[in-house]
């Protein structure tokens, strides 16, 4: 049996290591914090659920549904409720909803007049030829302006909490990119792809938004007890890999004691910023572009409100352009999208403030962010002016979400050529394959594949 070992126990690093020992393989984890699940964290805060981390998932991928048929029913995928399926944008002094069908298309204050006729004309468009073309680029010269302003600007805000001038399409929304560059055109595409044929495998990627019934921690303790605890090292530091005749030595300090693990194969599946450390024996010039990743910063605050009256808002949640200079990226209503979020007839929230534009959001103070929220009730969710949250947690991420800019083809580039020198080492994590917990499933289902020679 190999002997492998996996650094980082996040999503990604569960997930391998899960598929791993399904495949009989010896595998270790080590993390480096006291605990597992990586960004993952669902708190239980009285009758409240806040996700400290990811909120959703989108089931993108097949393998998504078959993690949770493996775990046997110890952990159930909840799939987000039909009051959730609204999506919100801000404009002016209310939110509105996201156009879903042709005539709110065309009654919607979100777009320009301009913007909605030309529209007509994207599938005639002649094709883009830059590679680098940002997604901001891309849309305005298909869609329109308003277009960016208020639908792709929001999304990225809640996907990669970026700026769509920044990230090439190519890099960051490979699917968009392509529907242009195989089929001409956006509308084209998706109507090609939708007429495509499906395995009875590719409609278990239903495209749905998920979770786990009571929160993502729930999946996390799954894959634990599926794995064994004995399987994990918490609080490993200092580690470090190094290549040892045909295999490899982990070394890490373990309760103030230098530990060292003997491995034929390793994964990381940490942040690009860890790998410099992780990995020393790597020529400086290769390290640089492996670690050249950004991370924008976030702060994600939780609310629960035990009380809610007559104003629900059922809704997925609602995004903020940044056109609007509001200082929040977006609001999510976790308890309009899963059952058990919050007492009756209450809800919870998550706030997300920050990003790739406002990275010193990250420096106020927990009372700031507290007011930020009480003014919000009332000011954008249109709450009584005397209407205060009743719990609140401010959860702080300084590496929360990577944005694949241009430089991602360096990186790319040099995670090949170090695999290719070291085939039983695999650089894995959200330095590259996509950034939602959808992704981040299918890229421990193929790391595992892979290191077990499939």
């Amino acid at each position: 049996m190999d002997n492998v070992v996996v650094i980082g126990a996040g999503i990604t690093g569960l997930t391998c290591a899960f598929q791993l020992k399904r495949r009989g393989a010896n595998v270790t984890v080590l993390e480096c914090q006291d605990r597992i699940g990586g960004q993952i964290n669902s708190q239980h805060i009285g009758d409240f659920i806040f996700e400290s981390g990811p909120n959703t998932g989108v089931v993108k991928h097949p393998e998504v549904a078959e993690l949770f048929e493996q775990l046997n029913g110890a952990c159930e995928q909840e799939t987000a409720l039909e009051s959730s399926k609204q999506r919100l944008i801000w404009k002016g002094d209310k939110f509105h909803a996201l156009p879903s069908s042709l005539a709110s298309a065309l009654k919607t204050p979100l777009f320009k007049w301009y913007d909605k006729i030309r529209i007509l004309g994207e599938p005639w468009r002649k094709k883009g030829n830059d590679p680098y073309e940002s997604i901001g680029s891309l849309a305005e010269r298909r869609l329109g302006k308003s277009y960016v302003e208020y639908a792709v600007d929001p999304f990225l805000s809640g996907v990669y909490a970026g700026d769509p001038y920044k990230l090439p399409a190519r890099l960051a929304l490979p699917k968009l990119y392509n529907l242009e560059q195989d089929y001409g055109s956006f509308i084209r595409g998706a109507i090609a792809k939708a007429k495509l044929p499906k395995t009875e495998r590719d409609r278990k990627a239903t495209k749905k938004v998920f979770s786990a019934r009571g929160g993502f921690s729930n999946l996390v303790n799954a894959l634990v007890d599926a794995i064994g605890q004995e399987h994990f090292i918490t609080s490993a530091l200092d580690i470090k890999i190094m290549p040892e005749g045909d295999g490899w030595q982990i070394t890490f300090n373990k309760d103030g004691e230098q530990r060292q693990i003997n491995a034929s194969k390793v994964v990381t599946t940490c942040g690009a910023y860890s790998l410099p450390s992780l990995l020393p024996f790597i020529e400086k010039e290769t390290m640089d572009d492996l670690s050249n990743l950004y991370y924008a910063p976030v702060v994600q605050v939780g609310v629960g409100i035990k009380d809610c009256g007559d104003n629900q808002w059922l809704a997925f949640g609602g995004l903020v352009p940044s056109k609007e200079k509001k200082q929040v990226l977006g609001i999510l209503f976790p308890s309009a999208c899963f059952e058990g979020r919050c007492p009756k007839p209450g809800a919870t929230m998550a706030y997300f403030i920050g990003g790739r534009r406002h990275p010193e959001m990250l420096n106020k103070t927990d009372e700031e962010f507290v007011n930020l929220v009480n003014e919000t009730l009332n000011d954008m969710l249109k709450y009584d002016k005397n209407k205060k949250a009743d719990e609140i947690r401010v959860f702080r991420h300084e590496h929360a979400i990577p944005q694949y800019e241009a430089s991602s083809d360096a990186r790319l580039a040099a995670v090949e050529k170090v695999q290719a020198q070291y085939p039983t080492l695999r650089i894995a994590g959200n330095l590259r394959d996509g950034i939602g917990i959808g992704d981040r499933i299918k890229q421990g289902f193929d790391e595992a594949r892979i290191l077990c020679g499939e």
